[in-house]
């Protein structure tokens, strides 16, 4: 199968180091790549590429994701139980949150190492990580324009899925990302937390990977209350730097066997762009 990869794009070096680099992208490949920048918001890039893809089923994906050579051909062994399992799927990646119990998935993510173990079938979640969304253009799914900037609209897209009568999905299916992970956010994080919160008021609460989306905003005042204690105390807001060339990563793996410790997902971990 041929696929549509779309990512957001402000660094060039991380995305020809990182994405660009994966082993699933050597030539010659089938896919499509779509590399959208100058976008105001994730929402308005994504669903310009929407607009472009040639394939039906589309991965966005961030600039700083590495892809096993077997990444797109275990996307497809995911793709067809499903077509037998839930042919009307909502939204798929690689990690996910359910509600109540815990992260489903199989990533290495950088200062975490590797979250969760390969299972066998599509896990259902309530909302997925933004590191990597998988739609079908055919689905009718687009983003939420109104929503600004660069966060929580991978919870949003699950969030409309759902509410569309459709499952979301996390597959087994492992990559890296090799991310940069900062413990002090930006204000547009909350401006997008609060966006997110009004429009799914009735559905609240929402368990995303960042954080847990709730009437009371209890584990938003705890952020906020972190990061106030770490700039009194002159704390370093970078909790973890990526490596300059992600297949430095790769090559700790072998292909995607999982050979490296597991870990337990944190729910401190907030995927950066």
């Amino acid at each position: 199968m041929a696929f549509t990869f779309v990512t957001c794009v402000n660094n060039k070096e991380i995305l020809r180091s990182n994405l660009l680099a994966s082993p699933c992208f050597r030539e010659p490949h089938p896919h499509q790549i779509l590399v959208q920048e100058s976008f105001p918001s994730a929402a308005m890039a994504y669903n310009d590429a929407i607009s472009k893809a040639v394939n039906d089923v589309i991965v966005f994906v961030h600039q700083d994701i590495l892809f096993p050579e077997s990444w797109s051909s275990q996307l497809e062994h995911n793709l067809h139980i499903l077509k037998d399992a839930d042919s009307n799927w909502g939204v798929l990646g690689c990690y996910g949150e359910t509600l109540h119990d815990g992260g489903r998935g199989y990533i290495y993510s950088s200062g975490n190492g590797v979250l969760g173990k390969p299972f066998d079938l599509p896990a259902p979640v309530q909302t997925l990580d933004e590191i990597i969304l998988i739609i079908r253009a055919s689905s009718g799914l687009k983003f939420d324009e109104r929503l600004p900037n660069f966060h929580f609209y991978g919870a949003d897209i699950c969030m409309q899925a759902a509410a569309l009568g459709l499952n979301n999905y996390a597959i087994s299916d492992f990559c890296i990302h090799n991310t940069q992970l900062n413990l002090i956010l930006p204000k547009e994080f909350y401006d997008c937390y609060r966006y997110l919160k009004r429009k799914w008021k009735n559905a609240l609460p929402i368990q995303t990977t960042c954080t847990r989306v709730t009437k009371s905003d209890m584990e938003m005042y705890k952020r906020k209350i972190r990061e106030i204690w770490m700039r009194i105390a002159g704390k370093n807001p970078i909790g973890t730097i990526r490596v300059s060339d992600g297949r430095a990563l790769l090559a700790e793996f072998d292909s995607a066997s999982g050979n490296a410790p597991d870990h337990e997902y944190g729910k401190e971990r907030c995927a950066s762009k």
